[in-house]
Parts: C-alpha cells; structure tokens; sequence
C-alpha cells in the first residue's frame, strides 16, 4: 500500500510539473502575441501621424472620406511607380 502511494504522490508531482510547463508556454505564446499587436498598433499610430503631418487637411476628413481618398490617391499610376520604387529600395538595402 505504502509503495502504490507513494508511486501515486510522484505521478501527481510529474502531473503537476507537466501543467505547470504548459503554463509557461501558453504564457510565452501570449507575451509574444501581445508584442506582436504592440508592433502593429505603434507603426499604425506612427504612420497615421506621419500622413497628418505632411496633409494636415486630412484631419478634417471623416474616416470613410479619408479610405475613400487615400484609396484614390494609392490608385494613381505615379503614386503606384513611387511606391513600387520605395519598396524595391527598401528591399535592396538603400
């Protein structure tokens, strides 16, 4: 009897380890998620200001009027160009 104890005590111990491992990684997968949207939201607020800073007009545009322009001023051939070189820079390394 004192044998199947004390062989139940280590397997709740190793239980109890193994839940506490998923523990961590479930933690570390949401730190990393968490880093990951904090990323996202910094370079939206970034850039959000940076086009409120060269347009500053576009303050006054509500926010299906400002998608509605941007949408169009991304559709214009020179603005496709620019865009297609700066990324083709940016891939390069300059």
């Amino acid at each position: 009897m004192e044998k199947l104890q004390a062989e139940k005590e280590k397997v709740e111990r190793q239980l109890a380890q193994e839940q506490h491992k998923i523990q961590r990684l479930e933690n570390r997968a949401a730190y990393y998620e968490k880093r990951d949207r904090r990323k996202r939201a910094h370079r939206l607020i970034t850039r959000g200001a940076a086009i409120e800073s060269v347009v500053p007009q576009t303050k006054a545009l509500s926010e299906t009027n400002f998608y509605a322009f941007v949408e169009q001023v991304f559709a214009l051939p020179d603005t496709q160009r620019l865009l297609t070189e700066a990324v083709s820079r940016h891939a390069g390394g300059d």
